[in-house]
C-alpha cells in the first residue's frame, strides 16, 4: 500500500515556526530552527535527515510529549500552548498514537495485556477492552500469539503489537520513530504494509521519522530535517 499523494489544505496536525532549544552547562544547543509542517486527515508524512539532526525531538513536540521554545503546534485547530497539563494529557492518551523502534512492550505482560493497557486509562469495562485489543491483533495476524509475552514474539510481531498499542484508544494521528529501523528488510516491509493499512487505510494520519528512502517515498509527502530546518521534498 501506498499513500496517495495529496497536499493538507485543512490540516489536522500543524508546526509553525517551532524552535527547540537545551542548555548544555553555559551552552545553548538549537536542534530546531523555525520548522514546519503540516499533516491532513488520512495524510502519510513521511521525515528524513540524518541521525541527531531532531528528528524525535519534533516527533515529541508533536505529540505533546516535550514543548517547543518557540512556535506553535496545534492539533485539530487547538494550539499545544494553550491547553492545560490535563487537556494535554488527553490529548496524549486519546488523539495522539506513539510507536517507538524498540517497541517498548512491558515483557512481564502477554500480547493482549500489552495491547490493552492504554485503554485503562478511560472508562471503558475491561471486557470491552479486551474485545478492542483482540480484534486488533487479529487483523494483524497474531490471532494465535494473544498469551504469548514478547519474549516468545519475533521482532516484527512485537512492533505489530505496538502498533495495536498505538491504536487501541483510537487516535487521530499516529507518530512513529523508526518502526522498521531495528527489523530485516522483508519483516520491516510486512510491518510497514501493516502501518498503513492499520492507519492511513482507516483514515487515520500518520507521520513516520525514518532513514529509509523507500518508506519515505510511500508517502503522501516528504520532508527532509537539516540543520534543525525542515524542507518539503519531492516523492
Amino acid at each position: 500500500m501506498t499513500a496517495s499523494k495529496t497536499v493538507a489544505t485543512d490540516p489536522l496536525l500543524e508546526a509553525r515556526n517551532v524552535r527547540k532549544t537545551y542548555r548544555d552547562g553555559e551552552r545553548t544547543l538549537e536542534v530546531l530552527r523555525g520548522a514546519s509542517l503540516t499533516l491532513g486527515r488520512g495524510e502519510y508524512v513521511s521525515i528524513v535527515g540524518q541521525s541527531g539532526s531532531g528528528k524525535s525531538t519534533l516527533l515529541h513536540l508533536l505529540g505533546a510529549l516535550d514543548k517547543a521554545t518557540e512556535g506553535e503546534i496545534s492539533l485539530e485547530g487547538q494550539p499545544y500552548a494553550s491547553l492545560s497539563n490535563s487537556r494535554l494529557n488527553r490529548v496524549r492518551m486519546e488523539k495522539v498514537g506513539f510507536i517507538y523502534q524498540f517497541h517498548h512492550l512491558l515483557p512481564e505482560f502477554n500480547a493482549l495485556e500489552n495491547t490493552f493497557l492504554p485503554g485503562m486509562i478511560g472508562r471503558r469495562s475491561t471486557a470491552a477492552l479486551i474485545e478492542r485489543a483482540r480484534d486488533l491483533l487479529t487483523r494483524m495476524g497474531l490471532g494465535e500469539r494473544l498469551e504469548h509475552r514478547p519474549s516468545r514474539l519475533s521482532g516484527g510481531e512485537q512492533q505489530r503489537v505496538a502498533l495495536a498499542r498505538a491504536l487501541m484508544n483510537d487516535p487521530l494521528v499516529i507518530l512513529a520513530d523508526e518502526p522498521t529501523g531495528d527489523l530485516d528488510q522483508k519483516t520491516g516491509q510486512e510491518v510497514m504494509d501493516f502501518v498503513l493499512s492499520e492507519t492511513v487505510g482507516q483514515g487515520k494520519s500518520l507521520v513516520i521519522v525514518t532513514h529509509d528512502p523507500a518508506i519515505a517515498a510511500r508517502a503522501s509527502r516528504s520532508y527532509r530535517l537539516e540543520s534543525g530546518q525542515l524542507s518539503e521534498t519531492p516523492n
